[in-house]
């Protein structure tokens, strides 16, 4: 059995050799699955999605000349789709190049991703416990975070910590102080970002890391607030003793 398959193989590769066309449409195929096995590999999308495109010009030339019509359909089909999805990820990665050369993630980088929305004075974007699967950010107006009794001025962004949290959990309750104008971005938006750039990434970590260590303040405060009352309690008991 394995003689006879290896007789028709080379059967196969001595017509491909006396046909140009043939021999192309092998050197293609060959080709655009050497793309597919590479792709299993890499783990960025960028690359991938070059990969993809790669595979799918392959797999049209060996389409179109072999024939086989359901594969050119197929990938003529994905080839326009990949590029479009790569110039999306492109316009993604030079938005956020342009935010690392600023040095912070900006306000007016941001906002062609995000919807903008008017709320009442009392309205309240998220409770305590809500899954989180949007991100903030307060174009006008004041926001009160009840549990805390803080605020956000505009220009802050906020609602980013349940993106990292195990439980995708609302650490506070963001209450409008005042009626506000607020943009919101998507869950999945963000993770594209997230994911094709490191700029992104670090941008993202560093503004969660700011807020635990003003948590982290804002505790060492109240307990260094609770020791100082607790000290002049006890000055005034032994005074009395």
């Amino acid at each position: 059995m394995f003689a006879n398959l290896l007789a028709e193989l080379q059967r196969y590769m001595q017509a491909a050799l006396e046909s140009p066309s043939e021999l192309f449409a092998i050197l293609s195929v060959v080709v655009a699955a050497a793309f597919v096995l590479v792709s299993s590999f890499v783990k960025t999308m960028i690359p991938l999605r070059w990969l993809a495109i790669g595979s799918n010009v392959g797999f049209v030339a060996y389409g179109a000349l072999h024939p086989s019509y359901p594969m050119l359909l197929l990938h003529a089909t994905l080839l326009p789709l990949n590029f479009f999805r790569l110039a999306e990820m492109k316009r993604l990665t030079r938005r956020v190049e342009a935010v690392r050369a600023e040095g912070e993630l900006s306000s007016v980088w941001l906002r062609p991703y995000m919807r903008a929305a008017k709320m009442r004075k009392g309205a309240v974007l998220f409770h305590q416990g809500d899954i989180g699967d949007r991100l903030y950010m307060l174009a006008d107006g004041r926001i009160e975070l009840v549990e805390t009794g803080g605020s956000l001025a505009p220009g802050q962004i906020f609602g980013e910590i349940a993106f990292f949290s195990p439980d995708r959990r609302r650490r506070l309750t963001a209450r409008c102080a005042e009626p506000c104008t607020v943009l919101s971005i998507d869950e999945s938006t963000v993770k594209q970002l997230y994911y094709q750039n490191p700029a992104f990434g670090f941008k993202m970590i560093e503004l969660v890391a700011s807020r635990f260590a003003a948590d982290v303040d804002r505790v060492n405060a109240d307990l260094a607030k609770v020791r100082a009352e607790r000290d002049q309690l006890a000055a005034k008991l032994a005074e009395s003793d």
